[in-house]
């Protein structure tokens, strides 16, 4: 009896899961015969209502990749034809541009004797120094002894009521040792010797560097200072690689440095540095611009405009170039028919680009719709007329049947348990 009713709660189980397993074959049977499987994708081509009619005319034509569109589809597409005509292509080169003090109007400060410093007039760092005003006080034992020795010559010949060849020499000698002509008239005038001689800046400017200070020791080759004239300043532009056959000494150039306050301003190049800087790809030119009031500071940063203008040549829409990286090519109109054409392609500006071989004068180009055209145009040179389904007038066609495809005998009843139309 427990035996019995044991096997009876084992079958009923299996005898549930067996009706289960035989209703989903039925069901998968049933679909699979109106080739409507769950998981299957519509297969669905649009017609020709909704796409364009693209044919290829000949034979010939499709192994050639040129491409027949119909008036409406064209329109449809937004396809716009250009004539190919000669312009001076104005190209503007925008580079990065620095503020620079000119190097024509740099000097450095020496004294022409050794000392010490025992005193300096200016002594920060972008002071401004007028020429002629004192910029250190030194005391050098030699300066102070040719003073003495000439002031004692002074004193010989005038006890003896002659001049003498050594006074004028001795004169001299103070001027090469650095004293001013002021400076020497007032130790004749008062008999003594100076203990200091001051050292003056030889140009108004900036000082940019100082390099003394209060008690240093100095000699003939110590810079004691350096002045930097910023009344005019040089800018320096860096043009790319790529562009630099453009720019040329006297080219001109707009200069634009907002942080200035000044309103941009024209400029011509006047030196091309001969080497290319490695780390930016870039080649240095030269422009410079007057410096009045000082703002435009070393170190400031703005743009360099350069327009060049060429030559008259063939240029074509930028968007009418298809560029695969190894080649170029346009779409020509001709006869109804787009033909794909081999081009050579040489100055390329945002807009337009030059084309050095492949075109004619007058001819017409495809300047909008040209990747549509592209793409329909690999399908006939690869001989995949139908690709798109564009040639039937009904919509109906569909791809040939093939073994990798479970159910190319049922395309019709796919699509109507795809779409549930019947």
């Amino acid at each position: 009896m427990t035996l019995s009713i044991a096997l009876r709660g084992l079958l009923r189980p299996l005898a549930s899961a067996a009706v289960t397993a035989l209703l989903f074959t039925g069901i998968l049977a049933i679909q699979r015969a109106r080739d409507g499987w769950p998981f299957a994708v519509s297969s669905t081509a649009p017609t020709s209502d909704t796409m364009p009619r693209m044919v290829a005319s000949t034979t010939a034509d499709v192994a050639s990749g040129r491409v027949s569109i119909e008036t409406a589809a064209a329109r449809s597409l937004d396809i716009r034809l250009e004539t190919v005509t000669r312009q001076s292509l104005t190209e503007t080169i925008r580079t990065v541009a620095t503020v620079v003090p000119d190097e024509s109007r740099i000097s450095h400060i020496h004294t022409r004797v050794a000392g010490w410093v025992e005193h300096l007039e200016v002594a920060t760092t972008g002071q401004v120094v007028r020429e002629g005003e004192p910029f250190a006080r030194i005391f050098s034992p030699e300066l102070l002894s040719s003073q003495t020795e000439y002031l004692t010559a002074r004193r010989a010949t005038a006890a003896a009521g002659i001049s003498s060849a050594v006074i004028a020499s001795g004169r001299t000698r103070l001027e090469v040792l650095g004293m001013t002509a002021a400076e020497i008239d007032a130790i004749e005038r008062s008999g003594e010797p100076r203990r200091l001689v001051t050292v003056v800046a030889p140009h108004t400017g900036v000082l940019v560097n100082r390099g003394v200070t209060a008690g240093t020791s100095v000699d003939p080759s110590t810079t004691l200072a350096t002045i930097a004239d910023l009344s005019r300043v040089w800018i320096l532009a860096e043009v790319p690689e790529a562009s630099m056959a453009s720019v040329r000494v006297g080219s001109a150039a707009l200069l634009d440095f907002p942080a200035s306050g000044r309103a941009p301003f024209p400029a011509r190049v006047d030196f091309i540095y001969p080497m290319l800087t490695e780390r930016t790809r870039t080649l240095r030119v030269r422009l410079s611009a007057a410096n009045r009031d000082g703002a435009l500071k070393p170190g400031l940063y703005g743009t360099a405009a350069f327009e060049t203008a060429g030559q008259p040549v063939l240029t074509v829409p930028r968007d009418a170039v298809v560029d695969t990286g190894l080649q170029q090519h346009v779409f020509v109109a001709a006869g109804g028919q787009f033909e794909p054409r081999l081009v050579k392609v040489g100055v390329q500006l945002a807009d337009r680009v030059e084309i050095r071989q492949g075109l004619t004068d007058g001819e017409q180009v495809v300047a909008a719709g040209v990747f549509l055209l592209d793409s329909e145009s690999r399908l006939r040179a690869t001989g995949a007329v139908g690709g798109h389904n564009h040639g039937s007038p009904s919509g109906d066609e569909r791809p040939p049947a093939t073994s990798e495809d479970p159910h190319a005998g049922h395309r019709p009843a796919s699509a109507k348990a795809a779409t549930g139309k019947e």
